[in-house]
């Protein structure tokens, strides 16, 4: 247990952090849950808005730093080749 008041505010600090990058993993994988369900059905045009949709949360919680840039990059990467899989197939 943390026994100077430093060690304890970055305890406090530390639990209020996790809890917001955990909101925000939450709300991109909501994101993709979508995504992949308008793939699923083919529907392209909603997949493309959902598409967009993703981008924009991937690349806030990049810019924040609770996911590195590369990680956001290959997971747009990936979901734009699936959206043209089924766009073209």
């Amino acid at each position: 247990m943390a026994h100077s008041n430093s060690a304890k505010k970055r305890i406090r600090q530390n639990e209020k952090r996790r809890l917001i990058n955990r909101w925000r993993k939450s709300a991109v994988k909501d994101s993709v849950r979508a995504f992949d369900e308008a793939v699923a059905d083919g529907k392209t045009d909603e997949a493309a808005t959902q598409l967009k949709t993703v981008y924009k949360r991937l690349d806030k919680i990049a810019a924040k730093g609770t996911i590195h840039k590369n990680t956001a990059a290959r997971k747009k990467s990936r979901l734009a080749k699936r959206l043209e899989k089924i766009s073209v197939g």
